[in-house]
């Protein structure tokens, strides 16, 4: 199994699908979603989006799909590329793929030894293991603290400068050598997630990339188009949250000659679609997916 998508059933709901219409899944991954959205087209298009080569190769044979192997950072000029815009509805799910943290090599997950790699896209320069062993204290400390979310990041940042003193940290299994004295007794695998995800989000430009994204999105949906994204973490959802709400991320409504707020998208859900418990159950990674729908005014 490549990767077991999360709220698979609600999210093409919230697409609000046309037969003939033309869609975006913006993470292809193991082609959950794009499978669902396949069957709900008649005569439309599919534009799916994936960095990782691994997804590329598992694509699904229809002629309806366009696959695209690049970062939905630049879907807005790939999409023009293809005279695909304007566009009736689009997907993110945002995060890791099952396939890329069951994969030792990858360096995602903090249960197997790897290389700390972590890169989503492999033809990138920069891996975790670069952040590690050449980032200066400071901007280790920075890193861990806005991406980690983690309170004792000076601590982190100086127990990696000490380590790797001695030799480089090449592995996932000498990163968590390096820092177990950093993890609180009882709670070190949210810890390592915690780290490991700072780590990630570096390597990755995950946050930058979303919001690319979220500003393009809006540009190439079409009037009444849908915009559906899953997030993962509060650092993603919080990003999305407030853009779908005020239409940029700093949460500042902007206002018209006449006071009236100018809001490109309208929230469909005011509280976030979250997994049921058999979900959760069968698929432990959708136990912190959150669903956020809108649609361009």
């Amino acid at each position: 199994m490549f990767h077991k998508s999360v709220l698979l059933k609600e999210s093409i709901k919230a697409l609000a699908i046309k037969p003939g219409g033309i869609y975006v899944d913006a993470t292809y991954g193991g082609g959950g979603h794009s499978r669902l959205i396949l069957e709900e087209l008649m005569g439309g298009k599919l534009f799916a989006f994936d960095q990782d080569k691994d997804a590329i190769e598992n694509i699904i044979k229809d002629d309806r799909l366009i696959m695209i192997h690049n970062n939905f950072r630049y879907l807005r000029n790939l999409l023009k590329l293809y005279k695909a815009v304007p566009v009736d509805g689009i997907l993110a799910d945002l995060g890791i793929s099952s396939y890329q943290i069951d994969h030792p090599e990858r360096g995602f997950s903090t249960r197997f030894e790897g290389d700390l790699d972590m890169r989503m896209n492999r033809d990138k320069k920069i891996s975790a293991k670069e952040i590690v062993n050449q980032y200066t204290e400071d901007r280790l400390v920075k890193l861990f603290r806005d991406y980690g979310e983690l309170q004792n990041a000076n601590k982190i940042a100086r127990l990696i400068i000490t380590a790797r003193k001695s030799s480089p940290v090449n592995t996932t299994t000498e990163l968590k050598e390096a820092l177990i004295h950093a993890a609180e007794r009882g709670k070190e695998n949210k810890f390592f997630a915690q780290v490991f995800q700072a780590l990630r989000i570096e390597v990755n430009q995950e946050l930058e990339s979303l919001k690319e994204f979220l500003i393009q999105a809006t540009e190439v949906l079409r009037q009444g188009g849908r915009l559906v994204v899953i997030s993962y973490h509060s650092l993603e959802d919080k990003l999305v949250k407030e853009y779908f709400r005020s239409g940029n991320f700093e949460g500042v409504l902007e206002k018209d000659f006449y006071g009236n707020p100018i809001i490109p998208l309208s929230v469909l859900n005011r509280k976030a679609i979250v997994p049921g418990e058999e979900e959760v159950v069968i698929n432990n990674r959708a136990r912190s997916a959150k669903l956020r729908i809108a649609m361009k005014n």
